[in-house]
């Protein structure tokens, strides 16, 4: 595999009433293309405030992200907002979306800004669908958003996190708000999702989430403080190993 992500010496500082906080400290590791990485760590650790470094989301205060050959701390705001349109896909703890819209418009709405491909609105609207129906959710498309479920909410956003068809998913928190009955259908297509090739970043504070993931970096304080390598195939062991070694770190 290839990286896909290279992180260098990145670092996030802020000034709370003119205090220097140093949120991330020097952070260096890569995402190979077709991972499924986790982040935990405990809170205040920097988890989210990585994912958004990485993804553009928020300027690093220094170091480097590249992103697939391409350096973002040098894009302008503007061509980092076409990029995080047109390469990258997100999905959050709260479900964002708009009220006035049904749930298909809803998915559809980042292909209608993207300048990525030329193609039709009908064509947009069957690469929705067919979106929809892979994450079964077809029979809810014409549904104000306020009809439907967490879980199926939460699916609709990783529909629309693929209508661009992304190079990386970041996911901050997506199974959060959800119960386990609806955290693990969610992560069931985010794993159909990274099966069939598509490259996700998860920040998750949940070990079973985690375990699903090919690899876990465990943050605190704003540096790495270590990496598990998720290489069992059954999914008890798996949790096992995680959940003991997490405890190892004081988790």
């Amino acid at each position: 595999m290839s990286k896909i992500i290279e992180v260098k010496d990145l670092c996030k500082t802020y000034v709370v009433e003119k205090r220097q906080v140093n949120v991330l400290k020097n952070l260096n590791f890569t995402v190979e293309e077709g991972e499924m990485l986790a982040v935990m760590g405990p809170s205040g650790s920097g988890k989210s405030t990585l994912l958004y470094s990485v993804s553009g989301m928020d300027k690093p205060t220094g170091g480097s992200v590249v992103f697939d050959g391409t350096e973002l701390t040098d894009l302008s705001q503007a061509k980092m907002a076409d990029f995080r349109l047109d390469s990258m896909g997100f999905i959050f703890q709260q479900m964002y979306m708009m009220k006035n819209l049904s749930v298909l418009d809803n998915i559809l709405l980042p292909s209608a800004e993207s300048k990525k491909e030329k193609i039709s609105r009908k064509e947009k609207q069957l690469r929705a669908e067919a979106l929809m129906r892979r994450l079964g959710i077809i029979e809810i498309a014409d549904n104000d958003i306020n009809e439907v479920s967490g879980g199926q909410l939460q699916r609709a956003c990783i529909a629309r996190s693929m209508i661009n068809n992304p190079k990386v998913l970041f996911a901050d928190e997506p199974t959060g708000a959800l119960n386990r009955a609806s955290s693990d259908e969610v992560m069931d297509e985010l794993v159909k999702l990274n099966a069939d090739g598509t490259t996700i970043i998860m920040v998750t504070h949940d070990s079973k989430v985690a375990a699903r993931c090919s690899r876990v970096i465990y943050l605190e304080d704003g540096c790495i403080r270590g990496e598990f390598v998720n290489d069992c195939t059954e999914a008890r062991e798996r949790e096992r190993k995680l959940a003991s070694w997490l405890m190892d770190r004081g988790w």
